[in-house]
């Protein structure tokens, strides 16, 4: 159902796919948008390590909520900040593509722990995670992602 990489020697091991969604902090969720046209945004994400889904939260209406809710069909792709080479000037970029359905979540205890884990990907201070649980949460629609299909890679861009 889903391609095979075509430059399989770029292919990067699902460790080490994990590892790029635990440590950066946004990537491009892309869903099927108004008339069929595409529709992808940057957004904040959590990738849960315990049930291997990735979860976003934001507005309770909008583009991006018509879009998931006519259809749950979404990719989402992240990269890393890359690195160069010494002596060289291309960036080399690990980057990772999932394929999968996207819902909204309901579950109270589970939205507690996607915002919090949300707000720890950018601050250590409890005070301000335990204000935004509080105050910005419940005005908040969290969704989750389940992957069905993911791919890495890394590129030299020379």
């Amino acid at each position: 159902m889903f391609r095979a990489m075509r430059r399989i020697k770029q292919q990067i091991s699902d460790e080490e796919c994990i590892k790029v969604l635990k440590e950066q902090p946004r990537g491009v969720l892309s869903m099927i948008g108004d008339d069929g046209y595409p529709y992808g945004i940057p957004i904040d994400f959590w990738y849960c390590e315990d049930d291997g889904k990735i979860y976003f939260h934001g507005a309770k209406e909008g583009h991006k909520i018509d879009a998931v809710s006519k259809c749950d069909k979404v990719s989402f792709c992240v990269m890393d900040q890359g690195f160069r080479k010494d002596g060289e000037w291309a960036l080399n970029i690990t980057s990772v593509i999932i394929f999968g359905r996207i819902s909204v979540v309901t579950d109270e205890k589970k939205r507690i722990e996607i915002g919090t884990n949300l707000c720890r990907k950018f601050s250590d201070d409890e005070e301000y995670m335990r204000h935004e649980v509080e105050n910005a949460l419940p005005r908040a629609l969290c969704l989750g992602l389940t992957p069905e299909h993911m791919t890495g890679k890394l590129v030299n861009e020379s």
